[in-house]
């Protein structure tokens, strides 16, 4: 394995840009939903309404767009969604400006803004495959997943500061130049697409011959057909959006279990789940070492195991300090946890997917996990509305529990050749 240094002065760029956008990112932590409740005075349901039609429209909208990009130089597409991005988020301040902000531009930028994050995604993960070399990409994609926890832990509490001393537009200003910044970054990668890799004559895959170059109804499908034929990405697809689904679905639940009927202040809730993102930089760190000691399948079923036995403990906080130590304690354990395993399934996914297909199927995996991220959280809400708050957060838990019986039992395929 290569040094930090040794990926390259174009990695570098990339890797850069990615900390500005995800840094800023963090720092808008759930403004949307601050801006809601705080300047729009929305209720409950509108505020539900508002986080789960985002992701599920954004998706849909996303479909068509991983075909269409596939063939395309991605390094544009990156640059175009990230000035979209930019666009979208500025008009919020405008808008609130002009006094005519309104809930229906909050969720048609919520559309907008997770379309490009979709779209971005894919091009971005198909252009480091081109930008680094097969043995690198486990280092890289470690130090994007150390990059994610630090922000993570940095950026809710700092923007939370900025919010109360300059209001709620503040995070959406500093979320929007960051997009911006993040797309100078990408262009100052310079050189053409594919030149620092040999592994590919140029950035733009080529189509088979005989493929026509508009998109056609029978590609958009082809990322699930890739991912839903392949004996080691299938399971952990089915794994990983079901595991994703159903740690997100409980977090307004948990939201409310704490900040309401335990009386947590504000600053402690945020406390208790900034602090446990530094397992995720040091699950980040470790990642590497582990599969060069134990193998990347074994790292996988381990980790992915793991992950799954900490959060049905969330059901049993209590107030005061021994329940905001115990929060801690299981997000943190959560979270190593989650840092070893993603960076070895992003590298996996990469490996085991064609440079033809790798934008489609990375588009198709986002949207699946968005989706059922979304109907999961509408669903939750419902079911602590029947059985209440504790209950549906256990039973969150309780089927998490069951989730690594989906994870991959047989030994990758470790010829790279047949995919190139």
């Amino acid at each position: 394995m290569t040094g930090g240094r040794g990926l390259g002065r174009a990695f570098g760029w990339l890797w850069a840009a990615y900390a500005v956008s995800a840094f800023g990112t963090r720092l808008a932590f759930d403004a949307f939903a601050l801006i809601a409740v705080v300047v729009l005075h929305a209720g409950a349901s509108e505020v539900a309404l508002l986080a789960a039609s985002g992701l599920a429209v954004g998706a849909v909208v996303a479909v068509p767009l991983g075909a269409w990009v596939e063939f395309r130089r991605k390094r544009p597409v990156m640059i175009a969604a990230d000035l979209i991005r930019c666009a979208a988020l500025l008009s919020i301040p405008a808008a609130f400006a002009l006094d005519g902000l309104s809930l229906g531009q909050l969720l048609v930028v919520s559309v907008v803004v997770a379309t490009a994050d979709i779209t971005f995604g894919a091009a971005s993960g198909s252009y480091l495959k081109s930008l680094v070399p097969p043995e690198d990409l486990l280092a890289a994609n470690g130090r994007f997943e150390a990059t994610t926890w630090t922000t993570t832990a940095l950026g809710p509490p700092l923007g939370g500061v900025a919010v109360g001393v300059f209001g709620p537009m503040t995070t959406v200003l500093v979320d929007a130049v960051s997009y911006l910044l993040s797309a100078l970054g990408i262009r100052a990668i310079g050189g053409k697409e594919g030149q620092q890799s040999d592994r590919q004559p140029s950035g733009r895959h080529q189509p088979p011959p005989g493929t026509p170059s508009g998109l056609r109804m029978s590609d958009l499908p082809a990322g699930w057909r890739h991912i839903l034929g392949h004996p080691t990405l299938r399971p952990l697809f089915l794994n990983t959006v079901l595991v994703n689904a159903l740690i997100m679905a409980p977090a307004p639940l948990l939201a409310v279990l704490m900040l309401g009927q335990l009386g947590f202040p504000p600053w402690q809730y945020g406390l208790a789940f900034a602090v446990p993102c530094l397992g995720g930089l040091l699950g980040s760190r470790l990642s590497r070492r582990l599969v060069a000691r134990h193998g990347r399948r074994r790292v996988l079923l381990t980790a992915g195991t793991l992950r799954a036995v900490w959060p049905v403990g969330l059901a049993f906080i209590g107030p005061g300090t021994p329940g905001l130590l115990l929060v801690m304690a299981v997000e943190f354990g959560l979270i190593t946890c989650i840092g070893v395993f993603n960076p070895v399934l992003a590298t996996a996914r990469l490996d085991q997917t064609p440079p033809d297909r790798t934008t489609r199927t990375l588009t198709a995996w986002s949207i699946t996990g968005k989706t059922a991220t979304a109907a999961a959280t509408a669903l939750w809400g419902l079911l602590a509305a029947l059985t209440g708050t504790r209950a549906a957060i256990a039973l969150a838990g309780v089927l998490l529990l069951a989730t690594p019986l989906l994870l991959p039992r047989h030994e990758f395929a470790a010829d790279r050749s047949a995919l190139k």
